[in-house]
């Protein structure tokens, strides 16, 4: 347990978590082109390191506690529509269980990323209790998590930033 908690690459990807936990939680101090760079710069590196974790198994056996509740899901998905304003909005094709469709859905930004931050804060709240099980398995379940649904939301919303500096040149 102890190797895998404080592993260089679990070190590395709670690191990023809770860099992306702060800009979400601080996106109203920021204007929106420079929110948005940042994020373009960290989302890759979450992706990435949330690949290279070990794969581990859960040690306590029981669904580990959420510390993420609905006001602060709400607040970073407020303040991220505000940011974002009418960019908010993309249209994105739908994937379900990797399985792609020719359907079309509008998302937002401001939903993907108050997904994401669910995960990361979870994560990074429960690395601060200090307890290696409750670290332990809190990276197991974002890394769980991240396989299941929100590594595919970081790629959708990268798309989208990214469109958003090729449509003002």
């Amino acid at each position: 347990m102890k190797n895998f908690v404080y592993d260089e690459s679990t070190i590395a990807f709670v690191t990023a978590a809770a860099q992306a936990c702060l800009l979400i939680e601080k996106s109203s101090e920021h204007e929106r082109d420079e929110w948005r760079e940042q994020m373009l710069r960290l989302l890759p590196v979450l992706y990435l390191r949330a690949r290279l974790l070990n794969q581990e198994e859960e040690l306590a056996g029981e669904e580990p506690q959420r510390f993420v509740t609905e006001e602060d899901y709400n607040y970073a998905l407020v303040g991220i529509r505000e940011l974002m304003g009418s960019d908010d909005a993309y249209l994105d094709v739908f994937v379900d269980q990797g399985i792609y469709t020719d359907e079309v859905q509008t998302a937002y930004i401001s939903e993907q990323i108050a997904d994401i931050y669910q995960e990361l804060k979870d994560l990074a709240a429960g690395f601060q209790t200090g307890d290696e099980t409750i670290m332990h398995d809190a990276v197991v379940v974002c890394r769980e998590a991240f396989k299941e649904h929100w590594g595919q939301k970081v790629l959708a919303v990268m798309r989208a930033l990214h469109a958003m500096e090729r449509m003002k040149e």
